[in-house]
């Protein structure tokens, strides 16, 4: 929303330390409009994503495509439609908070590093535990063991895949409770905090629901029995949501092996990939410190639902949808899309060490060949290796590897022919699914340009003439010699 899955794509901002006090920005996302729009559309978007990718009809539904004939009747009958009681149930709940439970409790009894943050506006730095990467391993090898038992019926599979929409629910109501939460609280933030709380600086315009939505407090933090002290903005940035997308493509495979006796080229890719960069994320959990997302966003609806929400449910469609039509893929086309992928990865990492390693020891060997200019703030902007070929190189890389996770469903598209047997065709569906299966990979290419566009007006406004100088030695935004 993560800004919106913003899977969360890492910060692109020049490599560069924590500058003077900022200002309180002018309102973003076509400010309080836009906010109510954000906050309480892309839920029902959920909701239709959840729905159209169904094994009762076919995706899209086929009501859809007879619009002579359409009513919202059929359409009903076609994804199954039970009621707004069947949008959750006390099971589905229960499980959710326990997961969330779950995750915190391997957050305090792990062995974790210490890290500081960077050196914030009002002064001092935030001290961050990680230990993401253990955690997930620890949840992946438990879900291992049961998989091992149990096969595809293991019932962490099937609880699932029974009760998908119940738990995209409990999910979408924890995500509002914890925004109301966090907004509520930061109202006993005060300047010159010595608790080292402070607001972001586009989080206080004063209108409720647009600070609701970006967030009014930078760091929100809290002390919790056993758990301890837990910083909500890293820990669900990484724990919860990211996992959990995991967790929920591992669910889809489960469910493919059930349905056909078989686990297919294409599923293995799409969730391979996404693992892939989940648990590289989790493992370099310490660059979090120098993204966009810590610095300068605050905590609220918008990082709440998009890590939460958006990112599981969302970016997990296609696993979902090769579930029900299992895609054979060539040998070419499995070549083309993992090489997509690698190079994708090898931009996106790489260039993100570059920018960390420069951000928190300018000394290092790997980096300090490296050409800089000095901005009158004190800053240092990186103009040669990763960053001197476009101002937000690694957006490049990480849209690459969104196709990887879109090439693997082909031409989608499909009919139930008999829900019993689960027996798919393409029929008259064919291509008309691409709208769904390869929503992730335009919409993440409008996120990052949208994302590009914020970091480029934060940076004027913070570098001024040496923004406009830094321009003129790096023109490129994203693209070398193109955008």
């Amino acid at each position: 929303m993560s800004q919106l899955k913003e899977r969360k794509p890492r910060a692109a901002q020049p490599a560069a330390p924590s500058g003077p006090h900022e200002e309180p920005h002018p309102m973003e996302f076509g400010g309080p409009l836009g906010a109510f729009g954000i906050s309480f559309g892309l839920p029902i978007l959920c909701f239709v994503f959840a729905f159209f990718v169904n094994d009762t009809s076919g995706c899209p539904p086929p009501s859809l495509l007879q619009p002579k004939t359409f009513s919202l009747d059929k359409l009903k009958d076609d994804v199954g439609w039970q009621g707004f009681s069947s949008l959750i149930n006390v099971q589905a709940f229960a499980a959710t908070i326990g997961y969330y439970l779950f995750s915190l409790t391997l957050n305090a009894v792990l062995p974790a590093t210490k890290v500081d943050g960077i050196e914030l506006r009002s002064g001092g730095r935030l001290t961050y535990r990680f230990n993401a990467f253990l955690s997930a391993i620890v949840t992946l090898g438990l879900l291992a063991a049961g998989t091992f038992v149990y096969g595809a019926e293991f019932p962490v599979w099937t609880f699932i895949w029974d009760n998908y929409v119940p738990i995209l629910s409990s999910n979408i109501l924890i995500s509002y409770a914890l925004a109301i939460f966090v907004y509520v609280r930061s109202f006993q933030v005060k300047p010159g905090n010595n608790e080292k709380r402070e607001l972001a600086a586009g989080g206080h315009s004063g209108n409720m629901l647009y600070d609701w939505f970006i967030g009014r407090e930078l760091n929100p933090r809290v002390t919790l029995p056993f758990f301890g002290e837990i910083d909500i903005k890293t820990f669900m940035e990484l724990r919860p949501g990211m996992l959990g997308w995991v967790i929920l493509d591992l669910t889809f495979m489960a469910r493919q092996y059930h349905n056909y006796g078989k686990i297919t080229v294409s599923i293995l890719i799409v969730t391979f990939s996404q693992a892939f960069y989940v648990l590289d994320a989790l493992y370099m959990e310490p660059a979090i410190l120098t993204t966009m997302d810590i610095i300068m966003d605050g905590f609220g609806l918008m990082l709440s639902f998009g890590d939460l929400v958006w990112v599981p449910f969302a970016y997990s469609l296609q696993a979902r949808y090769l579930a029900i039509d299992p895609k054979v893929l060539s040998y070419p086309e499995i070549a083309a899309i993992l090489g997509i992928q690698a190079f994708g990865y090898y931009i996106f990492r790489s260039s993100n060490n570059e920018k960390n390693r420069f951000r928190t020891n300018p000394n290092d060997p790997k980096i300090k060949h490296l050409k800089y200019m000095e901005t009158r703030s004190g800053s240092k902007l990186l103009i040669s290796g990763w960053w001197g070929t476009a101002r937000h190189i690694n957006y490049l890389g990480d849209w690459f590897m969104s196709w990887a996770y879109c090439l693997p469903t082909g031409v989608a598209g499909y009919l139930v022919v008999n829900h019993s047997t689960l027996e798919v065709v393409p029929g008259e569906a064919r291509g008309w699914g691409t709208l769904i299966t390869y929503f992730y990979m335009i919409y993440f290419a409008i996120l990052l340009i949208h994302r590009e566009g914020r970091d480029e007006d934060k940076c004027k406004k913070k570098y001024g003439k040496d923004w406009e100088a830094y321009c003129k030695k790096v023109p490129y935004r994203i693209l070398p010699y193109v955008y």
